[in-house]
């Protein structure tokens, strides 16, 4: 934790190196900052050009993946956990999460077990979803619903 959390904000290689030391799988470019949390490493996969902000949290339970591209901004939640409130033994429940192709996980928001963010997607700040949202639209608030369609505008 030392060697990741006091590091200066553009040593994204040696967090990187760090991470991958402990089973994560993390393409090029990418970009972690130094205040990520992520309780299981190697149920993290980051492909190349993706960004995880300060304070992200990621709770891999079960695997977390980032797709080229995506940037999840600073306070938000990945959790790929919960569990069974209907069973004596509140019995783990783990769902793996997916961040697509440039999607945006705006600040604060959430991200429920199972969910997948698709393609493009943005999921305003302090949003929560527990439900996969559509490719190219945006979503806002809690529970999250869709707003408006994403378009990019040409370079």
């Amino acid at each position: 934790m030392t060697l990741f959390r006091f590091t200066i904000p553009q040593m994204h290689a040696w967090r990187i190196m760090l991470l991958r030391l402990f089973g994560a799988q993390i393409g090029k470019n990418c970009h972690v900052y130094p205040r990520v949390l992520i309780w299981a490493p190697w149920n993290l996969v980051m492909k190349n050009h993706s960004c995880l902000a300060n304070n992200v949290t990621c709770y891999s339970q079960a695997l977390i993946t980032i797709e080229e591209y995506a940037i999840v901004s600073q306070g938000a939640h990945l959790c790929a956990g919960t569990h069974d409130y209907n069973d004596p033994d509140f019995q783990l429940i783990a769902l793996p999460i997916t961040i697509g192709k440039k999607a945006w996980v705006c600040a604060e928001a959430f991200v429920g077990p199972g969910v997948e963010v698709a393609e493009g997607s943005v999921l305003g700040a302090r949003a929560v979803t527990m439900k996969n949202l559509q490719p190219w639209k945006i979503y806002s608030g809690n529970p999250a619903v869709f707003v408006k369609d994403r378009v990019l505008r040409e370079k």
